[in-house]
């Protein structure tokens, strides 16, 4: 599960609230050239690396995908923990850009399920960002841009919730993952279907034998 938004729309809160509920989820941790911001751990949040070292990974392959979301910022999420995942059927929450966000649906089609959340509106996202108080002028303007732009890309996603009050939208992200759980696009039916079918077809004949 892909969850995009704005810069201060709240998306890790929303998906701490998730992980809390459902344990059994895992968060794909991104690599970032940013530096950390106050209470942000290594390995947690992000995995903080140079830029020297993120040009290694991304020309190695071993990045999934990666943009430069600000002017000299590189974020990328590393492929080998997204295919041990896949492979062993783990639900994993991946809280990346909407650049990342369109490279990940490319690669992996509907295996990759996209979550968009919104602001209510556009004064309460500024408020978020200028409330943090760890951007400069021009760094607000920045991602005040790119929450445009992004905010143009949501008809792009599979679900959107509007992180008005934080609860609810942590429902709303839950109900979202338990509904995939039954989408025929993210589930092994067609295995159930030939086993019921071979099924069917026993009970047949013995019905007639």
């Amino acid at each position: 599960m892909v969850v995009s938004g704005p810069s201060g729309v709240g998306k890790g809160t929303v998906i701490a609230g998730l992980l809390a509920r459902q344990p059994h989820v895992q968060m794909s941790v991104s690599c970032t050239t940013r530096a950390p911001r106050p209470g942000e751990q290594e390995g947690r949040e992000y995995y903080f690396v140079s830029a020297a070292e993120f040009e290694r990974r991304q020309g190695t392959g071993e990045l999934l995908e990666w943009a430069e979301v600000y002017p000299g910022v590189f974020y990328g999420t590393p492929q080998g923990p997204v295919t041990e995942a896949l492979a062993a059927g783990v639900d994993l929450v991946l809280e990346i850009d909407d650049q990342g966000a369109q490279s990940v649906r490319e690669k992996l089609g509907r295996r990759a399920v996209l979550v968009f959340v919104a602001p209510p509106d556009f004064v309460a996202l500024r408020r978020r960002l200028t409330g943090r108080q760890t951007e400069t002028p021009e760094g607000l303007r920045e991602r005040l841009a790119t929450a445009r732009k992004e905010i143009r890309n949501m008809g792009l996603y599979d679900y959107l919730i509007v992180n008005d009050q934080i609860e609810p939208a942590v429902q709303a992200l839950e109900e979202v993952l338990r509904a995939e759980h039954h989408s025929l696009q993210t589930t092994d039916w067609r295995g159930l279907q030939a086993r019921l079918l071979a099924q069917a077809e026993h009970d047949e004949v013995a019905s007639h034998g």
